[in-house]
């Protein structure tokens, strides 16, 4: 899937969007001097309801933002949404030390969140919803957290499933 440009570079067409969410720049402390490490969390999506994150280190800012996206790419999760672009129901995540709070709005609300969930939830394709980032803000925790809340999410036709009814028979 790889076509070249006019510039002679190769170029990747990609369904998925990426976005890099934070860069981590760590010191080793040698004979001449200071040795930089990066990492780098990315969070790819198709805006259709598929998202998925990684983590990637590497010697340069680049090589580590490639990594991760690599690893976000094999990481992708489902994630339900209602015919409102927002999600069926609240869900609360945990990781760690951080929770996130995710709460269904109408149209037309937008995606009110902190910039890590706020970058999750733009790539998935979450238009409308409200958020709270509760307890701690380490954009790897919240990350994390944010994920455990939508893996937590379940459509309306996989509840009626569960039960053993139809759709109709839920609606009365």
């Amino acid at each position: 899937m790889a076509t070249k440009s006019n510039t002679g570079r190769q170029q990747e067409d990609s369904e998925f969007e990426d976005r890099v969410i934070h860069i981590n720049r760590c010191a080793k402390v040698v004979k001449g001097g200071r040795r930089f490490s990066f990492a780098a969390i990315v969070v790819v999506g198709d805006k259709k309801g598929q998202v998925g994150v990684g983590l990637g280190k590497a010697g340069e800012v680049p090589e580590a933002i490639k990594k991760a996206g690599k690893q976000a790419k094999k990481n992708l999760i489902r994630v339900p949404l209602d015919v409102g672009h927002s999600i069926p129901h609240e869900a609360v995540g945990h990781w760690g030390a951080s929770q996130v709070l995710l709460r269904p709005a109408p149209e037309g609300t937008g995606i009110i969140a902190s910039s890590v969930v706020r970058a999750i939830l733009e790539v998935a394709g979450v238009q409308n919803i409200l958020t709270k980032s509760l307890r701690r803000d380490n954009p790897h925790n919240v990350v994390k957290a944010t994920f455990d809340a939508l893996l937590g999410l379940r459509s309306f036709s996989q509840i009626a499933q569960n039960r053993g009814k139809t759709i109709q028979e839920m609606l009365g």
